[in-house]
C-alpha cells in the first residue's frame, strides 16, 4: 500500500508540476478564439462550460481501459504502478494536451490533418486508414463487450447468442442516435453524470484500501512478472506490459477524442485541466484498479469472493459487490457497460468528423452526416458478426487494437515533436521526443515478438527495443537537419 500511495502522490504531483511545465513549453493564448466561437454550428463546434467539457473529454478517454486495463496490468505485479505514473506524467498527458491545442489551434481538425501538417500529406493518409481502423476496432468492441454483460445478466433469451444479438441491435441503434445528434443534446447533458460515477466508483473503493491496508506487493519487493501462475508465462514486462496498460497510461484513441472536445473549449487556457487532467484523472483511476486487482490477484482476494477466473470483468462484478455491497453492483454495471457504450459512440462520431474533415464537407445538414455515417455503421456491423460468429473474434480483435492504439500513440507524439522542432523552439522538442521514441520502440518490439507478429525469439527484445529507440531518434536528427538547412 506504501507504493500506492507513493504513485498516487507523484500523479497529483506530475499534474501540478509537469503539467504547467507542458503548458508553459506550449504557451496556450488566452487572447485568440477558439473554433468553438469562431465556427460554431450548433452539431461539432459548440461552446460549452470548462467542467462540462473536462467531464465528456475524461468519459470519452476512459471507458473500460483504465479499469481492465489496470487489471490485466496488475498480474504483472509493482511494475504497473510504475508504468501508470511515469507514462500518465511523461507521455500520456503530454499526448493528449498537445494533440488537442494543436486541434485548437487548427480550427477544431482531426488527427489525421494534423499529422499531415507536421508530417507531410502521406502521413496524413497512413493517419486516416490508420485512425479509421482503429475508430472502427473501438466502436466494434465497445459494442460487443458490453453486450455479453447485458445478455448474461438478462439472461431471458433462449440462447446466450440470441441475446448477445438482442443487446449489439440495441446497443447500435444508440450509436446511430449519438453519432448523429448536435453534440450538446445527448453526450452534453447525460455523459457528465456516467462520468460522476466513474470517478465516484473509483474513489469509493480507494477509501476502503486505505481501511483495509491490504497486504500487496511494494516496489522493493522486485518489479519482476508475478503472474506466471495467474495467465502470464512468457509475457515479458517490455513490451507487453506497455501495451496492455494503454488508456491508463497512453493511448492513440484519446489522439482521436481530444478533437471533438477542442471543437467546444472556449479558452486555450483551459487546455490543461481539460486535456492533461483528464489523463491525469484517468490515470489516477487506473492506478486504483491496479492496487484493487493485485488485493484480488496476490492477497486472497480471489478465493475470497469465490471467483473462477481472473479475467477484467469478473474482477470488477466481484471487487465491487465485495467491497461496496448492492450499490458498488450497480456502479460496477455503470462502470463496465456504460463506460464502454460512451466510448464507443464517440468513437464512431470521431470517425464521422475525420473523414468529414479530409473530404471537407461540412457536418450541419444532417443528409452530409448520413453520407458519411452509413458507410461506417455497415463496416461496423460487418466487424460485429465476425465477433459474434467466432468465438474467439473479440480476442484477435483486441489484440490488433492494442497494437494499433500505441503505434497511433506513437505517430502521434511525433507529429507533436515535429511542431515544436519546425516552431523554432529550441529544444522543447524533446519533451516528446523521447517518448514517442519508447512508444515507437514498444509497438516494433511488440511486433517482433507477439503472436499477432513476427514471433521472434524474446532474446532478442532488449537489442529490438533499444535499436528502434535509438535509430528513430537518429532519423528524426537527420530530418532536422536538412530542414534547418533548407530553411537557412
Amino acid at each position: 500500500m506504501i507504493s500506492f500511495l507513493i504513485s498516487l502522490a507523484a500523479l497529483v504531483a506530475g499534474y501540478c508540476l509537469y503539467g504547467k511545465l507542458i503548458e508553459r513549453i506550449y504557451g496556450p493564448d488566452s487572447s485568440k478564439k477558439t473554433p468553438a466561437i469562431t465556427k460554431a454550428d450548433g452539431v461539432d463546434y459548440v461552446p460549452m462550460p470548462a467542467w462540462k467539457v473536462f467531464m465528456i473529454q475524461f468519459l470519452n478517454i476512459a471507458g473500460t481501459g483504465p479499469i481492465f486495463g489496470a487489471i490485466m496490468g496488475a498480474k504483472f505485479g509493482p511494475s504497473c504502478y510504475l508504468w501508470i505514473v511515469l507514462g500518465s506524467i511523461f507521455a500520456g498527458a503530454v499526448h493528449d494536451y498537445m494533440t488537442g491545442m494543436l486541434s485548437i489551434r487548427h480550427d477544431g481538425l482531426g488527427v489525421p490533418n494534423i499529422v499531415g501538417n507536421y508530417l507531410g500529406r502521406h502521413a496524413k493518409t497512413v493517419m486516416l486508414i490508420f485512425s479509421m481502423i482503429l475508430l472502427l476496432l473501438v466502436g466494434t468492441v465497445f459494442v460487443f463487450s458490453p453486450a455479453l454483460i447485458l445478455g448474461d445478466i438478462a439472461g431471458f433469451m433462449s440462447t446466450a447468442k440470441t441475446s448477445i444479438m438482442v443487446w449489439v441491435l440495441i446497443i447500435f441503434a444508440y450509436y446511430i442516435i449519438a453519432t448523429m445528434l448536435p453534440i450538446d443534446k445527448l453526450i452534453g447533458k447525460v455523459y457528465p453524470l456516467f462520468a460522476f460515477c466513474l470517478i465516484f466508483m473509483a474513489v469509493a473503493l480507494c477509501v476502503c484500501l486505505l481501511i483495509k491496508w491490504p497486504a500487496i506487493p511494494e516496489f522493493w519487493d522486485g518489479l519482476q512478472n508475478r503472474g506466471p501462475s495467474i495467465g502470464l508465462d512468457g509475457q515479458p514486462i517490455f513490451p507487453c506490459l506497455f501495451i496492455t496498460v494503454a488508456c491508463g497510461a497512453i493511448s492513440g484513441f484519446h489522439a482521436t477524442q481530444s478533437p471533438i472536445m477542442a471543437r467546444c473549449v472556449q479558452n486555450e487556457k483551459m487546455g490543461r485541466p481539460i486535456f492533461y487532467g483528464a489523463m491525469i484523472t484517468e490515470g489516477i483511476v487506473a492506478l486504483i484498479w491496479a492496487a484493487v486487482s493485485s488485493w484480488f490477484f496476490f492477497d486472497g482476494g480471489m478465493a475470497a469472493s469465490g471467483a473462477s477466473s481472473g479475467q477484467a470483468p469478473e474482477v470488477v462484478t466481484s471487487v465491487s459487490s465485495a467491497w461496496l455491497g448492492m450499490f458498488g453492483g450497480i456502479l460496477a454495471i455503470i462502470g463496465v457497460v456504460a463506460a464502454p457504450i460512451t466510448s464507443g459512440d464517440t468513437a464512431f462520431r470521431s470517425a464521422r468528423l475525420i473523414v468529414a474533415d479530409f473530404l471537407n464537407l461540412e457536418q450541419k445538414k444532417i443528409s452530409r452526416r448520413l453520407i458519411i455515417a452509413i458507410p461506417l455503421f455497415i463496416t461496423a456491423s460487418l466487424l460485429l458478426w465476425y465477433n459474434i460468429a467466432d468465438e474467439n473474434g473479440f480476442n484477435v480483435i483486441w489484440r490488433y487494437f492494442g497494437l494499433a492504439n500505441q503505434a497511433l500513440a506513437a505517430m502521434m507524439l511525433w507529429t507533436a515533436t515535429a511542431y515544436f522542432s519546425k516552431s523554432g523552439k529550441g529544444f522543447r522538442f524533446l519533451f516528446t521526443l523521447i517518448p514517442a521514441a519508447f512508444m515507437t520502440a514498444v509497438c516494433i518490439t511488440f511486433l517482433c515478438v507477439d503472436q499477432i507478429g513476427f514471433r521472434l525469439p524474446t532474446a532478442i527484445i532488449p537489442w529490438t527495443g533499444i535499436g528502434t529507440f535509438v535509430i528513430s531518434i537518429l532519423i528524426f536528427y537527420t530530418c532536422r537537419c536538412k530542414h534547418l538547412y533548407k530553411k537557412a
